[in-house]
């Protein structure tokens, strides 16, 4: 993240780093909860086959899933940018 050789990260600066990868994750996992109910939604309130259920099923695994990783890296890399995470 940008440390230069030789400069030790300081109890704030990995407090910080703690705080803002617990909040990817679990801003992440409420993300991914919500595209898979967008998705999945529409099996438990309409009367659909078990093929139709099950490909919503997939679909919104997977959908969730994808956005469950670019959550947590936008998060991350945007945290990583941020002029007062550049070592100095």
């Amino acid at each position: 993240m940008g440390q230069h050789a030789g400069q030790r990260r300081t109890q704030a600066d990995r407090d910080a780093i703690t705080i803002e990868i617990g909040y990817a994750f679990v801003s992440a996992c409420f993300a991914a909860a919500l595209v898979f109910g967008a998705v999945y939604g529409p099996a438990l309130a309409f009367d659909l086959s078990a093929a139709t259920e099950d490909v919503l099923t997939v679909a919104g695994g997977l959908l969730a899933a994808v956005v469950f990783v670019f959550r947590v890296i936008h998060l991350l890399w945007r945290f990583a940018r941020r002029p007062e995470n550049d070592g100095r």
